[in-house]
């Protein structure tokens, strides 16, 4: 098993679904895991469920509410691995989409993780030891029609990673994107229940035809397991050569080599 004793690992986001994961995938490789929510006490008891080292609490959708939970990070000490996970998604129509959603969706799923690099990539490169991971998604090279704003949001990810990435030449520090598909998650099964409950047909009948119908192109014809999202997200932060990439763990959605 990966090693990362001593590694103080920061996953925003991660009270629940994929960010938890990747927070419990950590704690089993040995590092000092810092789980981060909104509601202080779904953090405080994640951090118990999961036996993260600490948590911090608050939002991250302005610069004001990421320099809080900045403040309370410093108690921890310096970040080794930086999970940028924290993020919304929601299926809507483009042209009814007023600016001022667009803009919450690129301050909370693209600003946040700026502010955050911003704030603790200066002390990686100065330390000559830190990881970046972004949670992207296959939405982010493959754009979802329902979803323009979020793939939008999640294509910027990717570049932003692979933009500081550049700026790593030459050190021990790694940034790198993490592309998941469709994974099944407490919110991805809520969304297929109002699915269903929208057209009239058993939950089961939907999902069992949602790839067939809306996936074609995967190779898994499955959902993906939080489990094999986090355990990509340690790959990321334990090998050190991989700089700049953009993992996918989409089940073969995105048709190119």
């Amino acid at each position: 098993m990966t090693d990362l004793t001593d590694h103080a690992v920061l996953v925003t986001g991660s009270t629940k679904g994929i960010g938890k994961e990747i927070a419990r995938q950590f704690i089993l490789a040995g590092a000092r895991v810092i789980v981060h929510g909104r509601s202080p006490s779904d953090t405080a008891e994640v951090q118990e469920e999961i036996g993260a080292h600490g948590h911090v609490v608050g939002g991250l959708g302005s610069a004001e509410e990421t320099h809080q939970v900045l403040d309370q990070l410093y108690d921890h000490g310096p970040i080794d691995v930086l999970v940028n996970n924290a993020g919304i998604f929601s299926v809507e129509d483009f042209f009814a989409l007023p600016d001022d959603e667009w803009l919450r969706y690129l301050q909370i799923n693209v600003m946040s993780a700026v502010r955050l690099c911003r704030a603790l990539m200066p002390g990686m490169l100065a330390r000559d030891r830190g990881r970046i991971i972004c949670v992207a998604s296959e939405a982010g090279i493959k754009p979802l029609p329902q979803m323009i704003h979020y793939s939008v949001t999640k294509t910027a990810l990717i570049s932003l990673a692979r933009g500081l990435a550049e700026l790593t030449k030459g050190t021990a520090v790694t940034v790198n994107s993490l592309l998941p598909g469709p994974t099944w998650t407490a919110g991805v099964e809520g969304y297929f229940e109002g699915l269903a409950r929208q057209e009239d047909r058993p939950l089961k009948e939907v999902l069992d035809g949602y790839f067939e119908e809306h996936e074609p192109t995967s190779l898994i014809q499955r959902f993906i397991h939080v489990e094999e999202v986090g355990r990509a997200a340690v790959f990321l932060a334990s090998n050190a050569a991989v700089n700049g990439s953009a993992l996918r763990v989409e089940g073969g959605i995105i048709r190119s080599i």
